[in-house]
């Protein structure tokens, strides 16, 4: 097992953070979407983590020839995906494993999708069972809500689907499988998820687009007919691996950090926006929008911050609740997360693993099935268990910036942002060390 101990900060910081990991969520997308078009895609500054390496040795075992140049790759789909030899393993990715459970539902063939021992107690039912009311054949561990996966793919019938989950995962799920249903398929979410999927596909040539019907708004997806346009795309980097340099910035006194070349797609800068209403100074840079808005996010300390209550576009700022949550447990009053109750079915029970880990280190809260409340106060030194959640693990390692933190299992950051620890060692020192578990 491999832990990390975080030093207590010793003076500010001004951080320019160029090196911030690209955006797992594009990255694996570029991966799966490559595979739709007859002709090369050309990506650069593909994230190289084991998640999204995942993705793409699954895209060589489905025909793809993959030709990669440090984090630029080159992928030419096969004339037809093929049916692979052996398992698709996604690693820790349940964007993986659930994106292409949408994408493979419609191909023919058999496909055994599976990940590591995280992954495969993660519910799967709320992509499996919408596909299979479609005429997707999947099958698994407790009636297909448990990985490993069997997918026997074939034609899907079209559909209109109201989904009870704003979730971008199962959004992309049944997306994808639209794309080779018998006809034009709808779908519909309460509150917008992450949209890269409907603006990915929509450049690489999908009717795709946004109607009313009866009253409400609704995606309209539209079979293909041929191969997609390729990708030509540098993936940008991820917002909400920087946050976690954000929340640092702005509990560090008089510290500042500049997020470069990250997207501004506003279903991705929620959290910044609820640093920003907790009293830190954050400022948006647009610099280019073509497949995305991209620019810089700068944030500073501005004194003590203030508590606030989440609880709405929740499914914008899902991955980063954790690392606010550090926040959180410095500001003053008291603060509150609601309808965040996705956060139980993350890499780890998210809920449980923030209200544990801030108990360990002395901060006043409460847990509830939908959330959390925080009273804000110090955050003491503490050894804490990452539980296998790469989000978690670098959450307390930015906490540890005040008083100084142990955080067990730390081979999980590997998954999303390998670079994490060569970032922090700029602002703080920090000991890894492998330990027998």
């Amino acid at each position: 097992m491999k832990i990390a101990k975080v030093q207590k900060v010793e003076s500010s910081f001004d951080l320019e953070c160029k090196d911030i990991a690209a955006d797992k969520s594009i990255s694996h997308r570029c991966a799966m979407f490559s595979l739709l078009s007859d002709k090369t895609s050309y990506i650069k500054n593909f994230l190289l983590a084991e998640d999204t390496l995942s993705s793409l040795n699954i895209a060589k075992l489905l025909g793809a020839d993959v030709k990669m140049d440090g984090s630029s790759v080159e992928i030419t789909p096969p004339a037809k995906l093929k049916e692979p030899f052996d398992i698709l393993d996604c690693g820790n990715a349940g964007t993986g494993i659930r994106l292409y459970c949408g994408l493979l539902s419609g191909i023919d063939g058999s496909f055994v999708l599976t990940g590591d021992k995280y992954l495969r107690v993660r519910p799967m039912g709320r992509v499996a069972n919408p596909l299979r009311e479609i005429g997707a054949k999947i099958d698994g561990r407790e009636n297909g809500d448990k990985a490993p996966l069997h997918i026997r793919g074939g034609k899907l019938k079209s559909f209109e689907f109201e989904s009870k989950i704003d979730s971008a995962q199962v959004k992309s799920a049944m997306i994808l499988a639209a794309l080779n249903a018998d006809g034009k398929s709808y779908y519909r979410e309460n509150l917008l998820s992450r949209d890269h999927t409907e603006r990915m596909l929509k450049g690489m040539g999908v009717d795709i687009k946004n109607v009313e019907k009866d009253g409400k708004e609704w995606i309209e997806i539209n079979p293909i007919t041929k191969p997609l346009e390729p990708l030509d795309i540098r993936v940008p980097a991820d917002p909400s691996s920087g946050f976690f340099f954000a929340v640092a910035a702005a509990i560090v006194k008089d510290a500042k950090v500049v997020i470069k070349d990250v997207t501004l797609n506003p279903t991705r800068v929620e959290s910044y926006l609820a640093l920003k209403r907790m009293g830190a100074n954050v400022e948006f840079v647009q610099k280019e929008d073509k497949y995305e808005p991209i620019g810089d996010i700068k944030v500073s300390y501005s004194g003590k911050l203030k508590a606030i209550t989440v609880d709405s576009n929740i499914a914008w700022l899902i991955d980063e609740l954790p690392a606010l949550a550090i926040a959180m447990a410095v500001a003053d009053g008291v603060s509150v997360v609601k309808n965040a109750k996705e956060l139980r079915v993350k890499e780890s029970d998210r809920i449980s693993s923030v209200i544990n880990g801030l108990k360990s280190c002395g901060v006043e809260c409460k847990e509830y099935e939908d959330g959390y409340e925080i009273r804000g106060g110090n955050i003491n030194s503490a050894t804490i268990d990452s539980c296998g959640d790469h989000r978690i693990a670098m959450s307390f390692a930015i906490a540890g910036l005040l008083n100084g933190m142990q955080i067990n299992d730390v081979e999980c950051i590997d998954t999303s942002f390998p670079n994490f620890f060569d970032i922090l060692k700029e602002i703080t020192k920090v000991e890894n060390e492998d330990r027998a578990s």
